[in-house]
């Protein structure tokens, strides 16, 4: 991996939240992602499975973590079952690994090759009554292709009937939701490569740069600091693509006098990070641009108030909402009688802010939590207000990833990046 080691002391405390909220008895099961094929012998790069990875720290693939906290013998209370390594992977592929290695990242001491799986299984499942499943119930989640743990789940409940069954999302939904310290600086790292990224491309935006290139000038960046590349796929979108929310073609000229929105950020140690700034290609914002601009900033601003211990996500948006409202109105994009006669089901101020302003991050770029129950501290959000004017020829969106503390305001991880409209300009300008 490219990143630092993690102190195993992460996942032996992830491990001991989660078997606290397990039912006397039981066993959960965790598996790895697949590797993903493309055509003849070509494959996606691995991404790991993000609740091994939080439970385990194993960051390979073909990995299966057993947790049995209640087993009547010592080692099947953890098991990490690895695919077992030999020299000739060592050559082909490169290091696995090793029982020795395993141990160190996890902290887990019976590492037992994968080859044995079914056959301890076996002997699990006569002690044990109830089995945790890991389904995929993230809101957002619209998943066509059959996953390993989806193949894991359907030939275990064939091979043993007379189990019951319980769920492991919901623990995992409000574990992984509250960062530890550890998590919070693996994220502020991810930021902070971010910030680099976008530091570097101030310098390099002018007139006549290609989407893509500014694009690869981030990839740069991010890799040369131990990060894989981008959490998510990056947006870089000149001028009026930046009222496409998901425009990813990144293959337009930007031209002078337009805006660029670029909502992209790095990943670290499969931590993310989530960025939006929107810079004048030319250097200068126009009177008009900048007045969005700052609509947008206020927006941010307060919205970023709003999240503290206790707020309702829905509740919040509803907020935000109203503020929102109050900027448009003064920006003459919306009247009184737009906002006396809207439709309370889609607000007059959905006609320019159409997306939600906050979502969870963390090991997913939207990451787990429950939006039906409060918000905690060390809970992460981000916070992106936006104003899309396709009439105007341009979008603006700014975002921030913000860590919920027990009072006062959100701590801001993205602090360090440039986003008052003067410093922008002053940095993309030399001054």
């Amino acid at each position: 991996m490219k990143y630092h080691a993690i102190d195993r002391e992460l996942f032996i405390a992830n491990r001991a939240k989660f078997t606290a909220q397990m039912k006397p008895n039981s066993v959960a099961i965790f598996n790895s992602n697949d590797i993903y094929p493309v055509s003849a012998d070509s494959t996606l790069p691995f991404a790991q499975h993000r609740d091994i990875f939080y439970l385990s720290g194993a960051d390979q693939e073909e990995s299966i973590l057993l947790l049995f906290p209640d087993a009547p013998y010592a080692h099947l209370r953890e098991i990490l079952f690895l695919r077992e390594t030999n020299e000739h992977i060592a050559i082909w592929e490169g290091e696995k690994l090793t029982k020795e290695r395993a141990f160190e990242v996890s902290g887990i001491r019976n590492i037992v090759w994968l080859q044995d799986f079914q056959k301890t299984l076996k002997e699990v499942m006569t002690y044990a009554d109830t089995m945790y499943i890991n389904t995929n119930e993230h809101y957002r989640s619209a998943v066509e292709t059959q996953t390993r743990e989806d193949r894991f789940i359907k030939w275990w409940k064939e091979t043993y009937p007379a189990h019951k069954v319980e769920k492991s999302n919901p623990i995992l939904q409000r574990l992984r939701s509250v960062k530890e310290n550890q998590e919070l600086a693996l994220m502020q790292m991810a930021c902070d490569i971010t910030e680099k990224g976008f530091r570097r491309i101030l310098n390099f935006v002018k007139p006549g740069v290609m989407e893509y290139e500014i694009e690869a000038e981030f990839a740069h960046e991010f890799l040369r600091n131990r990060s894989k590349g981008f959490a998510y796929t990056p947006i870089i979108a000149s001028g009026a693509n930046a009222n496409v929310l998901h425009y990813i073609e990144n293959n337009q000229e930007c031209k002078a006098g337009d805006l660029l929105l670029l909502d992209v950020g790095a990943e670290y140690a499969n931590y993310s990070s989530d960025l939006s700034r929107t810079i004048p290609v030319s250097g200068r914002f126009t009177d008009r641009q900048r007045a969005v601009y700052n609509a947008v900033l206020k927006v941010k601003n307060e919205a970023t108030q709003l999240l503290v211990p206790g707020t309702l996500w829905k509740e919040y948006h509803v907020e935000v909402g109203k503020i929102m409202t109050s900027e448009l109105l003064g920006l003459g994009l919306l009247d009184k009688a737009d906002v006396q006669n809207e439709d309370p089901a889609w607000p007059a101020y959905k006609k320019y802010f159409m997306h939600g302003t906050s979502h969870h991050l963390g090991l997913d770029t939207h990451d787990y939590g429950l939006l039906y129950e409060p918000m905690q501290p060390n809970m992460v959000f981000t916070v992106e207000p936006g104003i899309y004017i396709p009439a105007e020829g341009f979008g603006i969106r700014l975002e921030d990833d913000v860590v919920i503390q027990a009072s006062g305001a959100p701590f801001n991880l993205m602090r360090n990046i440039p986003i008052e409209a003067a410093e922008i300009e002053s940095l993309m300008n030399g001054e």
